[in-house]
């Protein structure tokens, strides 16, 4: 008896929350949330695939938030992590990040990758109105009704017949068997044209209301139904006094189920709160560090101990470091601890002593007039003085296939898409450290890694160099470029067996082969069998929004040129 009345106890004192984005911790939990909105709410699921190492992943991250905000009702936002849930990302063959999946009815209708807002905001419109479009029922009673009004020489046999032929082309989970969704409007649609008008259609789903007590029971009622009236609340949920300790248990793991999702964004919000806490003021900012990298926050960190309140502006990514998969190793104090971690203890310190986070990309520095101008794509920062530290971004080869292939196992990033290929050959090309780690986080996972570069020595340093030589599933080919990557036609999921078929989209292609060429003979040779190319070559400076504004090093293109050996650029009030 004690812990039923614990089990009371708890359960009444509990509220639960909603998350706006809901993280999903298991495959059964996947499976149990796609099959709820498919057969209950008729909400579309929007799947965000990502990893926590990703750059491009947490500069999406806080669009897809308030995309999740903006559609509240409309559809339901999810995430999967793809190096906690392997079997997901093999399931829906996920191989590269980030990855939006939407899925409407327990099928999948639209997928792309890449941390695009246009295009994420594009689909989510699209499947929300064919969400709207599809939440229709037609009904036996209404069938039989309009034949008895259009064609009363129609048995009922026949009007069966009919029914049974629209519940058949139904696609997607449909338990009840009903005639719902598109095929329902279309057999409406036909019978328009053979009759002149059509059968009234019923909303599927309706939107949960409180449900109203009857007055009374009913002396010849179902006792089963009045019972389970007894025990339910006005909104459907089991009266926690009258309920069985079955009921009890149920509830409390759903409310458990709540509690944790509800951590879940609570910790979000979180590392969330500091992403936009710049608010336009009375007077111009002091100074406005851009970028949010190491360099960066460096800078926050003693801007905001000399009492300047910068304002950092920059993509929720935390530069190259955020992506680094690998411990951190070369810097003084640090050990066991990847590049994320190193970057997210870097923003609490800076906000700990007063930096002020603005989560935007910078477009253009106006310097026309004082104070300069910061601009972004959804904000102007007054500001006495700026700080450059915007780093650098991958180059690319630009050799043939390459651009074609990427999202297709063409990458710049081994820790955000690698894991995608366990158990397969994959190359990386290169000869610096980024290289190194690059291929020593691809040899956890990967069948076999192989390394090209045009030289015969490796620039990196001669500890991550020398790892890579002497690891068991790493070979060095020296001296040889690449050429070109081969591709081949993505196989079709055969668990997708949706009739909504774009006959005119290009067939998407995955890398399955490289050709390399020796740079002393010209001798050139064929790969197979290759799952991913990782370009690991470098990088170039993130000026471009300083063009025109501040002077260049004409020996380093790219680079800003300072006076002397100080951080002063060509123009009074810019650092870099």
């Amino acid at each position: 008896m004690l812990r039923p009345l614990l089990l009371l106890a708890f359960l009444a004192a509990f509220a639960t929350a909603r998350p706006v984005v809901r993280r999903i911790k298991s495959t059964h939990e996947f499976d149990r949330l796609m099959k709820k909105h498919a057969t209950e709410t008729g909400l579309p699921v929007i799947v965000d695939f990502y990893s926590d190492g990703c750059g491009p992943c947490r500069m999406i991250a806080p669009i897809f938030t308030k995309l999740a905000k903006e559609m509240a009702g409309k559809a339901v936002f999810v995430k999967v992590d793809t190096n906690a849930l392997h079997e997901l990302s093999s399931r829906y063959r996920v191989s590269s990040l980030p990855t939006f999946k939407f899925f409407l009815g327990g099928k999948k209708v639209h997928e792309f990758s890449g941390a695009g807002e246009g295009q994420l905001r594009q689909f989510t419109q699209n499947i929300v109105s064919q969400s709207d479009f599809e939440n229709v029922l037609l009904t036996m009673e209404r069938l039989t009704k309009y034949y008895a009004e259009k064609d009363p020489s129609k048995d009922e046999e026949g009007i069966a017949k009919v029914y049974k032929k629209c519940v058949d082309q139904v696609k997607g989970q449909n338990p009840d068997k009903l005639c719902v969704g598109a095929v329902a409007r279309n057999l409406a649609k036909s019978l328009q044209k053979k009759y002149g008008s059509r059968p009234g259609l019923e909303k599927r789903f309706q939107p949960e209301e409180p449900k109203a007590e009857d007055d009374a029971e009913g002396s010849g009622g179902d006792k089963k139904q009045q019972q389970q009236r007894k025990t339910q609340g006005k909104s459907g949920q089991p009266n926690l006094h009258l309920a069985t300790k079955e009921q009890l248990m149920e509830e409390l793991e759903k409310r458990l189920d709540a509690e944790e999702d509800a951590k879940n964004e609570e910790e979000e919000d979180d590392e969330a709160e500091f992403e936009h806490s710049w608010m336009p003021g009375q007077f111009p900012e002091r100074v406005t560090i851009v970028g949010g990298g190491p360099a960066g926050l460096s800078a926050a960190i003693y801007a905001a101990r000399a009492g300047l309140r910068p304002v950092v502006v920059a993509p929720p990514m935390g530069g190259q470091l955020q992506g680094k998969g690998v411990d951190v190793e070369n810097y003084p104090g640090l050990s066991n601890v990847t590049g994320p971690a190193v970057v997210s203890l870097m923003r609490q310190q800076a906000a700990e002593f007063g930096a002020i986070f603005e989560a935007e990309t910078v477009t253009e520095i106006d310097i026309k007039s004082r104070p300069i101008k910061v601009k972004t794509n959804s904000s102007t920062i007054e500001t006495h003085a700026v700080i450059v530290a915007t780093g650098a971004e991958s180059k690319w080869l630009n050799v043939k296939g390459e651009y074609e292939l990427r999202g297709g196992g063409v990458s710049s990033c081994a820790t955000c898409d690698g894991h995608m290929f366990r158990g397969r050959h994959v190359l990386v090309v290169g000869g610096g450290d980024t290289a190194m780690e690059d291929a020593l986080v691809l040899a956890r996972t990967s069948e076999s890694v192989t390394v090209i570069h045009r030289r015969d020595t490796f620039r990196a340093s001669k500890v991550l160099a020398q790892r890579v030589i002497e690891h068991p599933s790493i070979n060095v080919r020296w001296n040889t470029v690449l050429v070109e990557i081969l591709g081949k036609p993505l196989e079709s999921d055969p668990s997708d067996d949706s009739e909504d078929v774009d006959l005119d989209a290009p067939v998407p292609q995955v890398v399955s082969g490289a050709v390399l060429k020796d740079v002393y003979t010209g001798e050139e040779t064929m790969l197979s069998d290759i799952g991913a190319v990782f370009v690991a070559i470098g990088h170039t400076p993130s000026t471009s929004f300083l063009e025109g504004v501040v002077e260049f090093n004409p020996d380093h293109p790219g680079y800003v040129l300072n006076v002397g050996t100080s951080t002063r650029t060509s123009i009074p009030g810019i650092f870099a």
